[in-house]
């Protein structure tokens, strides 16, 4: 029961760390707008993300404009949207290679065949946990290096936003989640599958009446 109690943990941090990267897949919020000494009060603050970039208005309005060609992108726009993708389909073939190996399931019989399945249902969230780190920190990385280059004009500037820090949270549950299901798959044995007992017929006795025995 303990390893089926793993597997259930981990599938629940699992699937939350899937949604997290869904929401740093959509979220234009990679890089937002710096304020550096005179910059503190602006009109307008700029959010950039894979998908679109928005203008967020002093007065709450803002606009989004998706971008209009996929070669003019940069490198890191375009390797984080094939990377954010790829982890999202790869998320959701976890989850139902996960529901088939799990104990608490009966899609494949208690055996070695089911471990393996639970196994490798775990090892692919620690995959995309591995995967989705690469554009995180590659965007991390420009931000901060623009941040400190000299050469950058201070209004081109910016700092990590919001998505890159969901992204990060979202990397750490899939990898606990992903390591709790392989836990819980190298514990599988017959007798720790949730059992289903049967109880045999109760015959009535010769006089007509059902025997004692049947309610001890």
């Amino acid at each position: 029961m303990a390893s089926a109690a793993l597997e259930i943990v981990g599938m629940g941090l699992s699937i939350l760390g899937w949604v997290g990267v869904l929401v740093t897949c959509g979220l234009p919020m990679w890089q937002v707008s710096a304020f550096i000494e005179a910059n503190i009060v602006v009109a307008q603050s700029l959010w950039e993300g894979l998908w679109m970039t928005c203008a967020v208005q002093s007065t709450g309005q803002m606009q989004c404009k998706v971008f209009d060609s996929i070669l003019a992108l940069s490198p890191e726009v375009q390797a984080g949207r094939a990377i954010t993708v790829l982890v999202a389909l790869l998320g959701l073939v976890a989850l139902m290679v996960t529901v088939m190996g799990a104990q608490c399931t009966n899609c494949v019989r208690p055996g070695r065949a089911k471990s393996h399945i639970a196994l490798a249902g775990g090892a692919i969230y620690v995959l995309c946990g591995v995967l989705v780190l690469i554009p995180i920190c590659w965007f991390a990385h420009i931000t901060i290096s623009d941040f400190y280059d000299p050469t950058v004009p201070r209004f081109k500037k910016r700092e990590m936003g919001a998505s890159l820090y969901i992204g990060w949270a979202a990397t750490a549950l899939l990898l606990v989640g992903g390591g709790l299901i392989c836990c819980g798959a190298r514990g599988h044995k017959d007798e720790d599958a949730f059992p289903v007992k049967y109880s045999a017929p109760r015959r009535p006795t010769s006089n007509g009446e059902y025997d004692k025995k049947n309610y001890v």
